[in-house]
């Protein structure tokens, strides 16, 4: 099993940029109502406007806001070359590099251009 987790966003392709630049992604898709972000060719986070339905209905409900309660989380074998590309990029920085004694790596906690939670974290111990 492989995770492929998908977010409502308000502007798509701002978001794609965002997510492409800080995790070192690629777009597989493109366009303003949906994409998909691969590195090294696998889909690693999908983006969906979040007023558009599709086939499926919509994804999130506009009238609520949204990124209030999900963090997405990000395992990178290169955490400071993540860190620097996020700041170059001025994202909002809401905890800078720490050690996370539970899971003995170091986090970096940003914000994305709709509020959701961004966590970039090194490679540590696995249980």
């Amino acid at each position: 099993m492989r995770p492929q987790p998908l977010i409502s966003v308000s502007d798509v392709e701002k978001s794609s940029a965002w997510y492409c630049e800080v995790l070192g992604a690629e777009s597989a898709h493109g366009g303003p109502e949906y994409e998909r972000l691969v590195v090294d060719g696998v889909l690693i986070m999908q983006l969906h406007k979040l007023e558009v339905g599709h086939h499926h209905g919509t994804i999130g409900d506009p009238a609520q806001p949204v990124g209030n309660g999900v963090a997405v989380w990000f395992e990178t074998d290169d955490l400071p070359a993540a860190a620097e590309r996020a700041r170059a990029l001025g994202v909002i920085v809401q905890t800078d590099i720490q050690v996370n004694p539970n899971a003995q790596h170091e986090e970096l906690w940003l914000r994305d251009p709709d509020g959701y939670l961004v966590v970039l974290a090194s490679p540590g111990h696995h249980n």
